[in-house]
Order: C-alpha cells, then structure tokens, then sequence
C-alpha cells in the first residue's frame, strides 16, 4: 500500500457502505492506523461499519475542527512524515470539500506529502447531475447570512449571478430552517428561475426535484430537519 493522505469518503447517512462506497476504499481503510478525523464518536462509528472485526483500540484518531490551530494540524501528520499512511474522515461525504479537511490537504501539499482522494458521496456533485442545471459552471456558498435582510440581499445576489454569468448557485441551510430559506427564496427570486430542491442525497427518501419559483408557491415539499442543498438557475 502506497504511502499517502488518503482522503477517506463517507455515507452521507444510514445509507448501507456498498451502495455508495467502492470495495477498494475497504482495502485502504483496513491498512491505515492514523486517522484525522472531523469527529471521532462517528469515524469510530463508520470504521466499525465498514468492517466489524476492526479493533478500534489499534487505531490512533487526531480531532479535526475549525477550532484546530495550522500547528496542530502539521502535528497530526508526522506518521505520514515517517512512513506511515494516513486517512481523513470528514463528518459525510467527502473531506475537504465544504470540511475542515482542507486544511489537512494544504499543509500536505505545502510538505510535498502525497494525496490521494478515494471515490464516495459527494452531495454538491450529485445534487447539481440530478437538477438538470448547468453542470459546466456552478458555484457552492455553504451557508448564507442568519440575519433576515443580508440574508434577502445574498439570494438576490446569487440569482443575478444566475442570469450574469449563466452559473448554476448552490447553498445549505441548517436543517430546522429550510422551510424558511425556501421561503426567502419564493418571495425574493423571479417566477421563471427555477430552484432545484435536494434532501436526504443517497438516504431514504431521497427528495431531488426541479421547478420555477412560480410552480414551488404553496406547494413547499417537507424538508423540515433533513440535510438539503438548494439549486438555483434559469
């Protein structure tokens, strides 16, 4: 096995390992003892399910958060240094993207230590192939403004850049507050944009659903408390 930063993806839910996850990232994962992880509650959770027989208690775990200072980051990569692979666990999906795990990545590339991205879940990418949206040009902004009028500021923007520089916008909510950000959405976007609406990606009942502002009014879809992407584009 090739020694590396090996970026390990997740479920981004209950989802069972071999619908989402590759039987090569088993192999991988079962020859790594360093782990960098976002959580370790869960990454020991998703070990465990990834093979039962795996003793936790060989494994090393490196707590990974945006509270983690670049020093201590560079710390957790002296196994890597001395010859031993090394995985990140991000909460779901695929670390580094949208994940402190990125910053893990810079200081390995910034040492010239070898990185390898494993294929898994990613919900940005899967939720852009399955609105029909511009798959060639799209932007993801994480969470926008809490506070109610940069918050109406920020869609308003977003949109214009739909029509400006025809770019498919993505965001997240907090999963209590997706019923009011399709809200802000409805009262402040154009009839004809259209709104892609992705909850529950890979999980059961899976939501994927694509129309204009005008066709979603009073008929929002039940997304309370469920992780959901928004797709906006014309």
């Amino acid at each position: 096995m090739e020694v590396a930063l090996y970026l390990l993806p997740v479920t981004l839910g209950e989802t069972p390992i071999e619908q989402v996850l590759p039987s090569y990232n088993k192999e991988i994962i079962l020859g790594i003892k360093h782990f960098i992880v976002e959580d370790v509650r869960s990454a020991r959770r998703f070990l465990k399910k990834v093979e039962r027989s795996i003793n936790i208690d060989e494994l090393t775990f490196y707590p990974l958060n945006k509270h983690t200072s670049p020093e201590a980051i560079s710390g957790y990569l002296k196994p890597l240094i001395e010859g031993h692979p090394m995985g990140v666990i991000s909460e779901a999906g695929c670390p580094a993207v949208a994940d402190p795990g990125a910053d893990v990545v810079a200081i390995a590339q910034r040492k010239n230590l070898k990185v390898i991205p494993l294929v898994g879940p990613s919900s940005i990418i899967l939720s852009v192939m399955g609105s029909g949206f511009n798959g060639q040009s799209f932007a993801f902004h994480g969470y926008l403004p809490i506070e109610p009028n940069e918050r109406i500021k920020r869609i308003k923007a977003l949109e214009q850049r739909v029509y400006s520089e025809n770019q498919t916008q993505l965001f997240i909510e907090t999963p209590y507050r997706n019923l009011k950000m399709m809200e802000d959405i409805l009262k402040n976007c154009r009839p004809q944009t259209k709104l892609c609406v992705a909850a529950n990606i890979t999980c059961e009942g899976e939501f994927i659903k694509t129309k204009t502002v005008k066709e979603w009014q009073g008929k929002l879809p039940d997304i309370n408390k469920i992780p959901c992407i928004f797709l906006i584009y014309k």
